[in-house]
């Protein structure tokens, strides 16, 4: 009988929790963390153990994966004497699947390399749903070596891995995705509370518009979530605008000025100053409803 690897996940969130749940589907050994001990322990049902500290989460790991909101909630669990670096094996390895910033995935690599860990980034790409039926799609940074010792595990979660090249290179196309996905949900925002403000039948100019050359996969969902006013997460809204701001970010240090960016950042931060942080992404539209 093939022996599983063993796997340790850091951060039990939206997506988090889904990909836990298809670790354990697989037969890998799983031990989990979370700073909210009870996402943990409902997690025991089904096979995980939970452990009190990343560092004792990571110790008996051959694969540590992280799955968080920012850079900060990242750095807490990889650094220091309690964080999963201090308690990993050498040879084993350490996966960065947050959506974070290139200068944190640098960071984060370098740290692992001292301690002769081996390190990939590997953001995926879907939301709620996906993550909960394996249907997810990694983007992922790391040499050749790296990325097949992970690959079963990465696979388990997932439709496809995309290997892009070296470390790094999954945090960058994460936020060009982001970036693209994040201006389209605002400007979307401002048409619908347009085509609300006039004499137009709102289903038969949605139809169109879904038909034509502005239609897309995020302007149908959009579409749907918007106008029914039900924004159940599958994308938080405050994580869209941190994403903004590390896009932003991550091209500036390119020489490039993301201005559209810029925009729909504002936008997200005015949704999420107003009470819609914790909202799905396309409560954005009700900032602009509202505004007038």
């Amino acid at each position: 009988m093939e022996t599983k690897t063993t796997v340790a996940l850091l951060g039990l969130g939206t997506m988090g929790n889904g990909m836990a749940l298809n670790l354990l589907r697989a037969g890998f050994p799983l031990t989990v963390y979370n700073r909210a001990t009870a996402r943990a322990e409902a997690l025991a049902a089904h096979g995980a153990v939970v452990a009190p500290t990343p560092a004792q989460a990571a110790a008996h790991a051959s694969v540590v994966l992280s799955m968080l909101a920012d850079d900060t909630a990242c750095r807490a669990v990889w650094s220091g004497d309690e964080g999963a670096l201090a308690a990993m094996s050498p040879g084993s390895v350490a996966v960065e699947c947050s959506t974070v910033s290139p200068k944190w995935i640098q960071e984060l690599a370098d740290a692992a390399r001292r301690r002769n860990v081996r390190f990939a980034d590997a953001p995926v790409t879907g939301s709620r749903m996906q993550a909960e039926t394996g249907q997810l799609l990694f983007l992922a940074g790391g040499d050749d070596d790296t990325l097949g010792a992970v690959l079963p595990v990465l696979r388990s979660m997932s439709r496809e891995v995309l290997h892009l090249g070296p470390v790094g290179c999954g945090a960058q196309l994460k936020l060009i995705n982001n970036f693209l996905c994040g201006v389209q949900v605002a400007s979307f925002a401002e048409a619908l509370a347009w085509i609300e403000r006039t004499g137009l039948n709102r289903d038969t100019a949605l139809g169109f518009l879904k038909r034509g050359a502005p239609g897309s996969g995020i302007l149908n969902t959009m579409a749907d979530r918007m106008t029914e006013g039900k924004y159940e997460v599958n994308f938080l809204l405050r994580l869209m605008a941190k994403d903004l701001r590390y896009a932003q970010e991550a091209a500036a240090a390119r020489g490039l000025r993301l201005s559209i960016g810029e925009s729909a950042e504002r936008l997200f931060r005015a949704a999420q100053q107003q009470g819609h942080g914790e909202q799905d992404m396309s409560a954005v539209v009700e900032v602009v409803r509202a505004a007038g």
